[in-house]
């Protein structure tokens, strides 16, 4: 059936080129895979294009279904394509390189230039023809447009994607589509939709006030607004609590450091073309923005250990960092360039105490997830190398000890009864990990944590430490981020609770709205009383009612009122998120409530 679903949207790809080329003849054809839910194909238009063009390529792409073309694939020679896509500057890169390298996929084309991989002998080159329209494709399709529901697909938006992801080459219109067996499946997969558009992280940041995007910053480089710094600052403290309980010490690391390092530790050569680089003008040296914090604690390990007795050594930072992303991919609070504050922790371990301390890091983690009680119906990935695929050059090592690593986060996750999905060729390049998976509102998944077991970089750093018998050996570290960054946690607080955020979590906890300007000195009254918590007062320059529907709307939790009545009385009129009134109440209910549900969990 998926198998089946997969051709069916490919096929669709190619008749949205055919389409597009009805409509513009002159335009130039990128590429058309299928995607998680449809398709996408990519574009350069002779014609100005926007959304009103999508409902006409559906007119034309329904009619070439009711043709029942078929889809006919075959080889011909590297001259006969270049003649057939003469007028096509996309497909002849594509078929240059499947002569040159054997392959369209631009990461392994930029292995075999640095010579870490060979290139495939191609003899001959595969295109698919439907109708009038042919494309260079490699397959697979159905058989004929007849199997194509016409009712179950849709074009959904119009978006800009550079030629093979890369910035200098040409910005390209890309028409995405979902499709499905049936009519059923769409209208549920967009009514599904169009929900989670309501809670987009991106939306509710917007309405909220909790982050903002501004062009004189640049595409994803967010700026926290008061209430996004107040819920980061308290993520923060929650976790540096719990950390503290499990043994792990604080340290802080600078956001630059000298290319030397990176190139110690690896990750220049793996991960330069995401990394920032910054020249010291006055001594002539390449510095970088830290893309991560490993390394850097790695040099504190070496200032601290030495014996087998300082281990293990669990070290902490709420540490920003900062990666280069292509500006089309940034996307909220979820993809960032930076900063991205991660919760982010390594430990020291040797060879014996893996599994007890990898067991530890497992208790944290169900610990604060049971804590957050906010997102739920996550799985597990045990995301393992893949030695025989395409980018087997990524990982270093012994295949032995990837696999001793791999044994024992899948010993742990059996301890803890944890059924584990493989995610083969998911691993670090310096060893497996084990990913906790959700899936966002829009059914998509995410990695929301990581634990990794390092088994290469110890090594290649010099980390060492003096075992019992005297002699030196390399620790093992387990890299973890229960939180992930704290900046994409915020964005998937803001989705998962539809911007309903816990009281303990809510920017402004309480919100306090005197009836009349002479209820306002009992307001600072109530206030004082409560000031431990988070408690703004909005005075009565606009009616009460209004108040409270704007009160509504920033989903602040508790809202008291407070009236003639009430000050007679010395209680406050209580109301609690989307619930009416709940009456009168004593200050002491008030608290008794606060301390409960408004305390960072211990």
């Amino acid at each position: 059936m998926a198998e089946n679903l997969e051709k069916l949207r490919h096929s669709l790809a190619h008749l949205l080129a055919s389409a597009v080329l009805k409509i513009d003849p002159r335009a130039k054809l990128g590429i058309g895979p299928t995607t998680e839910d449809g398709f996408y194909y990519d574009f350069l238009f002779s014609i100005k294009v926007d959304e009103s063009l999508l409902p006409k390529l559906e007119s034309i792409m329904k009619d070439l279904i009711s043709q029942n073309l078929k889809f006919v694939g075959k080889k011909i020679s590297f001259p006969q394509a270049k003649k057939i896509f003469k007028n096509q500057p996309f497909k002849l890169e594509l078929i240059n390189d499947l002569k040159k390298y054997g392959t369209t996929d631009f990461q392994e084309i930029q292995l075999i230039k640095a010579k870490k991989k060979k290139a495939k002998k191609l003899a001959r080159v595969t295109i698919y023809q439907t109708g009038d329209f042919i494309d260079l494709c490699r397959g697979g399709h159905i058989k004929s447009t007849k199997e194509i529901n016409p009712q179950a697909f849709k074009l959904i938006r119009i978006a800009g994607a550079y030629w093979r992801g890369d910035e200098k080459n040409p910005m390209l219109t890309r028409i995405y589509g979902v499709a499905f067996k049936t009519e059923k499946e769409l209208d549920e997969y967009l009514k599904k939709q169009e929900e989670a558009e309501k809670y987009n992280h991106r939306v509710l940041g917007e309405k909220l006030k909790i982050f903002l995007i501004s062009p004189y910053i640049g595409k994803g480089l967010p700026l926290l607004l008061p209430k996004g710094e107040i819920i980061k600052n308290i993520l923060i403290k929650y976790m540096r609590k719990k950390e503290e309980k499990y043994g792990y010490t604080y340290v802080a690391t600078p956001h630059v450091a000298s290319s030397k390092l990176y190139e110690k530790s690896g990750h220049l050569k793996y991960y330069q073309n995401e990394m920032y680089k910054v020249i010291d003008p006055a001594e002539g040296e390449d510095f970088y923005l830290k893309p991560m914090n490993c390394p850097h604690h790695h040099l504190i390990y070496q200032e601290l250990v030495k014996s087998y007795r300082d281990l293990p050594l669990r070290l902490a930072e709420a540490g920003a960092v900062y990666r280069v992303e292509k500006s089309g991919e940034t996307y909220g609070l979820m993809r960032v360039r930076g900063p991205i504050t991660q919760n982010d922790a390594h430990i020291y371990v040797n060879e014996q105490n893996l599994e007890e301390e990898f067991l530890k890091v497992l208790d944290l983690l169900s610990e604060v997830y049971d804590d957050l009680k906010i997102i739920q119906n996550y799985w597990f990935r045990l995301s393992l190398p893949d030695f025989s695929g395409k980018n087997k050059e990524k990982y270093g090592g012994d295949l032995r000890l990837w696999q001793w690593a791999s044994k024992i986060i899948n010993n742990a996750c059996q301890k803890k009864k944890i059924n584990l999905v493989k995610g083969l060729g998911e691993a670090a390049f310096y060893g497996p990990k084990l990913d906790m998976q959700i899936k966002n509102i829009y059914g998509k998944e995410e990695t929301i944590a990581t634990i990794q077991v390092d088994i290469l970089v110890p090594k290649r750093m010099g980390l060492v430490y003096v075992d019992k018998n005297n002699k030196e050996k390399n620790p093992i570290v387990i890299h973890r981020a229960i939180l992930g960054s704290y900046e994409r946690f915020i964005g998937f607080l803001l989705e998962a609770t539809k911007g309903d955020l816990p009281l303990w979590l809510s920017p402004i906890q309480v919100l306090i709205l005197p009836v009349g300007n002479e209820h306002q000195d009992y307001a600072e009254e109530i206030k004082q009383k409560i000031s431990d918590f988070r408690v703004e007062i909005w005075p009565a320059e606009e009616s009460l009612a209004k108040r409270i529907l704007l009160a509504e709307e920033e989903k602040i939790p508790v809202i008291l009122v407070v009236g003639e009545r009430e000050k007679k009385n010395k209680t406050i009129s209580l109301r609690l998120r989307h619930q009416k009134d709940l009456g009168e109440k004593k200050i002491e209910e008030i608290i008794k409530l606060l301390n409960e549900e408004g305390d960072i969990p211990n």
